[in-house]
C-alpha cells in the first residue's frame, strides 16, 4: 500500500509542501537590491507587520473578504436553484443541464477575452441596454463596477461547475422520502426545506469549501480585465501577492501576501467545517 501511495506522496511534497515552506521562510527575509545580486537579510516578522499595516493591503484585505462574502453564497444559491429546477421533469432537460455546463468546458482565459470585449463601452451588452432605452455603461472601467463585472465572469463559469455536484446529490436522495415527506402534506417548498437541503449536506460542503477557495485564489479575469483597477477596486490578495512579487519586485512581501491569503482561507474552511459538519 505504501509503494502505492509514494508517488501521489512525493508529488504533494514537491509542489505543495515545499513551495510553501518555502514561501513562509521568505516571508522572514527582507531583500536588498534587485536580481541576482540582492542580498537577503533575516528580518523576522517585519514583511507582516509593514503589510498589515499597509492601508492599501488592509483595503485589499478587507475588499477581498467582501467579494468572498458576496459571490460565494450567490454562486452556491444560483447553482442550487439551477441543480433543482434540472432535477425535475422538464422538456429537453439533459439539453439544458448541458447549456448550463457549456461555460465551465471553456478556460478562464477565453472566458475572461469574451467578457472584456462583451462589456467594452461598444460592446454588445451595452447595445443591447441602449435598444432597451437604457443608458450604456462603463462596466469594467468603473471603480464601482468593475468588481460586480468580475462577479460576473467568475460566474458565468462556476455555476454550471458547482451545479454538476448539486445534481449528483440530489439525485442520490432516495424517493421514498420525498413519497413520505408527500404523504404528510408535505408541499414542494416544504419538500425542500425538511428533504433536499439536509440530504445535501455533503454535495454542500464540497462545494462550499471548494467555490471558497476557487474565489480566494481568483486571478485571470483581474489580471486579463482590470489589471486590478480601476483605482484598485478589483485589486484581491491573490493579484496583489503576485503584483507585488513580479511588478514590484518585492518577493518577500508577495510570499507574506501568499502566506497571509493561505491562512485566511484555512481559517474560513475550518469554520465552514464546523458548521456543516454531520451531528453524530
Amino acid at each position: 500500500m505504501t509503494a502505492f501511495l509514494a508517488p501521489a506522496l512525493v508529488t504533494i511534497l514537491l509542489i505543495r509542501v515545499i513551495p510553501f515552506l518555502g514561501a513562509i521562510w521568505s516571508t522572514l527575509h527582507v531583500r536588498d537590491g534587485v536580481g541576482l545580486l540582492a542580498d537577503e537579510r533575516f528580518a523576522g516578522f517585519e514583511n507582516y507587520i509593514d503589510l498589515l499595516s499597509d492601508p492599501l493591503f488592509q483595503a485589499t484585505l478587507g475588499r477581498t473578504l467582501v467579494f468572498n462574502l458576496v459571490i460565494n453564497p450567490l454562486q452556491i444559491a444560483l447553482a442550487l436553484a439551477i441543480a433543482v429546477l434540472l432535477t425535475r421533469r422538464l422538456p429537453a432537460r439533459g439539453l439544458w443541464r448541458m447549456a448550463v455546463f457549456i461555460p465551465c468546458t471553456i478556460p478562464l482565459v477565453g472566458s475572461s477575452i469574451a467578457w472584456g470585449v462583451a462589456l467594452r463601452a461598444d460592446g454588445p451588452v451595452n447595445g443591447i441596454l441602449e435598444f432597451l432605452g437604457l443608458p450604456a455603461q462603463p462596466f469594467l472601467t468603473s471603480p464601482t463596477q468593475a468588481l460586480a463585472s468580475i462577479m460576473l465572469v467568475a460566474s458565468w463559469v462556476g455555476i454550471g461547475y458547482w451545479m454538476v455536484f448539486l445534481v449528483a446529490g440530489i439525485n442520490d436522495i432516495p424517493d421514498e422520502l420525498y413519497e413520505a415527506a408527500a404523504l404528510d402534506g408535505a408541499g414542494g417548498w416544504r419538500s425542500f426545506w425538511s428533504v433536499t437541503l439536509p440530504m445535501l449536506r455533503r454535495p454542500l460542503l464540497f462545494v462550499l469549501v471548494a467555490d471558497t477557495v476557487a474565489n480566494f485564489v481568483l486571478f485571470v479575469p483581474m489580471q486579463m480585465l482590470t489589471d486590478g483597477g480601476p483605482q484598485n477596486s478589483t485589486t484581491m490578495l491573490m493579484f496583489d501577492a503576485y503584483r507585488r512579487t513580479y511588478t514590484y519586485s518585492q518577493p518577500n512581501q508577495g510570499a507574506t501576501a501568499t502566506v497571509i491569503l493561505t491562512v485566511i482561507m484555512l481559517v474560513i474552511v475550518f469554520v465552514q467545517f464546523r458548521l456543516l459538519k454531520e451531528d453524530k
